[in-house]
């Protein structure tokens, strides 16, 4: 199990992850339009994790599923409502949520120049992680996710967009994060790749009691995966619950319990902008 850094002290008996009325909105404006308009991303959002529960997001682009997990990441300001990791607050208690957090998005941030090897040590550098211990774990999780450990030594540049991911999510899982946030961690990855990080996904929760948040456009990642699942739509959500109880209320399958509430398949979704 890898050890947690810093010593954090976690309340007794508080959830992972509790989102409390949560609204977040922005201002755009369309093309040749001279006035503003106000969009609510995120419409009075709430939810409680248990430890060690993996909850699946599921919704069309531009749903808020991004914006909500920017916001459990502490990448964005709540406009109203509460949301704490561990008990600490996301905005009172920035620096000690993000040593208990890391996130993992479909386009992962890299110095693109610099090898893998290299993008992962300053990872761990900035949390305090042994640079030998962590360049040793880094080739065990590469290893399991099937990215040979020569890839280390290359550009990150010269690696497909698939070997980037791993490296990304390997990247997450040497800062020994609590809660887990992975905004469609699958995206471009190829099946049998696909199939590595999600048992891989499984395997972390089970070896180092972490909570997961993920939200995806595929219906079999999100049932072989999820404990719960979340549907969300214009900023709310339409429903959430075992993926069993939902396709016994709304359909025989996911799917079908997305267009269901929706009114549009994942993949009639997927074709709007963010």
């Amino acid at each position: 199990m890898i050890q947690q850094p810093f010593d954090i002290a976690i309340p007794p008996g508080v959830p992972a992850l509790r989102v409390q009325g949560v609204r977040k909105a922005f201002r755009e404006r369309e093309t040749g339009e001279r006035e503003w308009r106000r969009v609510e991303a995120v419409s009075n959002i709430s939810i409680e994790l248990p430890r060690r529960e993996i909850l699946g997001i599921l919704g069309p682009n531009g749903s808020g599923k991004s914006t909500l997990i920017r916001m459990m990441a502490t990448l964005l300001v709540p406009d109203e409502g509460r949301v704490e990791v561990f008990g600490y607050d996301v905005t009172q208690h920035r620096l000690k949520v993000r040593r208990l957090i890391n996130r993992v998005s479909v386009e992962a941030s890299f110095f693109k120049k610099l090898t893998a090897e290299e993008n992962l040590a300053y990872a761990t550098g900035l949390y305090g992680v042994p640079n030998r211990d962590a360049q040793r774990r880094a080739r065990e999780i590469l290893d399991r996710l099937g990215l040979p450990a020569k890839k280390l030594k290359v550009p990150l540049e010269q690696l497909s967009r698939g070997q980037q991911q791993k490296v990304a999510i390997a990247r997450a899982l040497l800062t020994s994060p609590t809660l887990m946030l992975l905004d469609e961690p699958t995206t471009g990855l190829d099946p049998k790749s696909r199939r590595e990080v999600q048992q891989f996904i499984l395997e972390v929760r089970e070896t180092h009691d972490a909570t997961i948040v993920i939200s995806t456009h595929d219906m079999d990642e999100a049932e072989r995966l999820c404990d719960r699942v979340a549907i969300i739509n214009r900023g709310r959500f339409e429903a959430l619950g075992r993926t069993e109880d939902l396709k016994a209320q709304h359909g025989p399958s996911l799917e079908a319990v997305f267009f269901t509430l929706i009114g549009e398949s994942m993949e009639e979704g997927a074709l709007s902008e963010e």
